[in-house]
């Protein structure tokens, strides 16, 4: 189960953060690192040293441009906030994370992302919307900054209480499998040419619609077989606007 659980950081600034992040996740028995864009170069003597025996896991990261490309094969992406934001998402505990991980990694071919934004900005909008859910530390909020690494240690240590009680708990059928983070981004731009081809969505005019509607998506957690029936919904909307909008060009000319 561990081992299917995936680090992404995006943006990081400071290579000890990586190196610093890299070794809780090997305390944790967790090993997959995504970087997202690093504005630092990744190993270094800094890096290393901070990973204090985990630099494997430094030099085995693997540095992608976007989040997309660092979770395109993951069914669930939970983005780490320490803000609210204007449109609410699902916001999850530690504590309730680490309890849905036997259940979300039942099946042998999922795999989840556990997303961390920037050490001076978090993550942005566009990024969290781009989340099934988002967890928040519940620190002092007197004093709420949180190191990188520590953040990372907090989660990995939830995803570790979890492992280690689904190692004594009775194993469950897998359901269906749910759709990658690919499949619904994909999704999510048929049903955006969809809807404005039919003239229910205008993109000079959005009010959040398009949001909203990734939000009621990601919290159905839709599997593989019901996003093929949606998008195949989506597709005969498109024929008929078409034949639709071809009947009203023949009428106007004759």
């Amino acid at each position: 189960m561990l081992d299917r659980i995936r680090i992404v950081l995006i943006g990081t600034s400071h290579p000890g953060n990586i190196g610093g992040a890299a070794r809780a996740m090997h305390n944790m028995g967790l090993s997959d690192l995504a970087l997202v864009a690093p504005r630092c170069t990744a190993v270094t003597a800094d890096s290393v040293s901070r990973a204090s025996g985990a630099d494997h896991l430094v030099n085995g990261a693997r540095a992608v441009e976007t989040l997309e490309q660092a979770v395109a094969d993951c069914t669930l992406v939970v983005g780490a906030s320490a803000r609210s934001r204007t449109l609410p998402w699902p916001m999850i505990t530690p504590r309730e994370l680490g309890a849905r991980l036997p259940k979300e990694l039942a099946d042998d071919a999922t795999r989840i992302a556990l997303v961390f934004g920037r050490e001076d900005s978090g993550l942005t909008n566009a990024e969290l919307q781009r989340c099934h859910a988002h967890v928040h530390i519940p620190t002092n909020p007197d004093f709420s900054s949180l190191n990188l690494a520590a953040a990372v240690q907090v989660l990995a240590y939830e995803c570790r209480l979890a492992w280690l009680a689904e190692q004594e708990a009775p194993s469950e059928e897998p359901g269906q499998p749910l759709a990658a983070h690919e499949e619904l981004e994909h999704y999510f731009a048929h049903l955006e040419r969809t809807l404005v081809a039919i003239g229910f969505h205008d993109p000079a005019m959005p009010r959040q619609l398009m949001a909203r509607l990734r939000r009621f998506t990601l919290r159905a957690r839709p599997e593989r077989m019901e996003l093929n029936i949606l998008r195949g919904i989506l597709s005969d909307t498109e024929k008929l606007a078409a034949e639709r909008d071809s009947d009203m060009g023949r009428h106007r000319k004759e």
